[in-house]
């Protein structure tokens, strides 16, 4: 059977622990209780216990805490600064926006191999030993090479576990206890177990902070697209950040992250509110425009009366902007005065 993130983890961490229990055993056998507790301190301080966890139905071990790590798409990027990793970054690639300012200078040494995903031989250039990717379409033979074939190259590999696409290993739904055990997995590989905590209860006290401000309201999250427009379903990150927020999702019926709709049905569920994702290649201010400038969409009221939220396109995937960004959402929502 499949293991979620946090029960792979916590698998891992029951055989760690049941290997230091057996060594401290295998110690105090000897009868010299204070060599076998000199020996078992020794043998605990400043060794890694390897790990290895089921990712996206590929099982990934880290024998020691990777050196070289490559990031592919903001949300991996994003993770390895929060959790204070900058000086392990050999590389980043496929950025959906600007860091956020607090980050912005831990990147100045660092290259961008590319603004989309990297080719095989670009990423190997800089020698990872390690590569985060935030979909599972960054390892392909097109792009940054099969996880397979990167790991014959002796490079480990893992996926936001938000992002995998097998059924049996996709969230759902995503919550944000699942991104809470991405985070300790991705610390665990690093050896960063505080530096996942204290993450973990910032985020909870940024989401502590808001009470379902949009509770009776419904909501539309509108991401992208023209002719079919491209929405938050029921399983995503979307729908995470809209339950925190008290909203109802117009396509909650939708057992996907994203689905395509037609125009016709979101003017026919008539939305309260529109959640507008802001992106370089197609902005809030993109997305206004078409929205009042057709007729249809025009006569919403929610249109009409321009009751639009919007947050950065990596905030609009699941990592560690989301606790944020139900924060700023919810300030926006007040804001309205619905």
């Amino acid at each position: 059977m499949a293991l979620s993130p946090s029960r792979s983890l916590r698998a891992a961490l029951v055989v760690v622990a049941a290997g230091a229990l057996a060594l401290a055993g295998c110690s105090s056998s000897d009868g010299d209780d204070d060599d076998a507790t000199e020996a078992a301190s020794t043998a605990g301080a400043g060794e890694f216990a390897p790990v290895t966890v089921d990712n996206c139905g590929f099982e990934v071990t880290v024998d020691s805490p990777p050196e070289r790590v490559v990031t592919i798409k903001s949300t991996a990027t994003e993770m390895m600064l929060a959790l204070g990793l900058a000086d392990r970054l050999a590389g980043t690639a496929f950025a959906d926006g600007p860091v956020p300012d607090e980050y912005a200078g831990d990147l100045d040494d660092v290259p961008v191999l590319s603004d989309d995903a990297p080719g095989q031989e670009a990423l190997l250039d800089v020698e990872p030993d390690f590569v985060y990717g935030g979909w599972e379409s960054n390892f392909g033979a097109d792009t940054a090479g099969e996880r397979p074939s990167l790991a014959d190259f002796g490079v480990a590999t893992y996926v936001s576990p938000a992002a995998c696409q097998e059924p049996e290993y996709q969230p759902n739904p995503m919550t944000f206890d699942e991104l809470f055990a991405e985070i300790h997995e991705v610390a665990s590989f690093f050896d960063a177990t505080e530096a996942a905590d204290a993450l973990v209860a910032e985020q909870q006290a940024l989401l502590d902070q808001v009470d379902a401000p949009g509770d009776g309201l419904t909501a539309l999250w509108y991401s992208s697209g023209e002719d079919a427009p491209f929405v938050g379903g029921d399983i995503g990150a979307p729908a995470m950040m809209m339950r925190e927020l008290g909203v109802e999702n117009i396509f909650a019926d939708v057992d996907a992250t994203w689905s395509n709709v037609s125009w016709e049905q979101i003017i026919d569920r008539n939305p309260d509110v529109i959640v507008l994702v802001d992106a370089a290649w197609n902005t809030a201010d993109s997305k206004i425009e078409r929205l009042e400038g057709n007729p249809a969409t025009a006569a919403l009221p929610a249109v009409a009366e321009q009751r639009y939220l919007t947050l950065p396109f990596p905030a609009a995937e699941a990592g560690v902007r989301n606790a944020q960004a139900v924060v700023d959402l919810a300030a926006q929502l007040e804001e309205l005065g619905l």
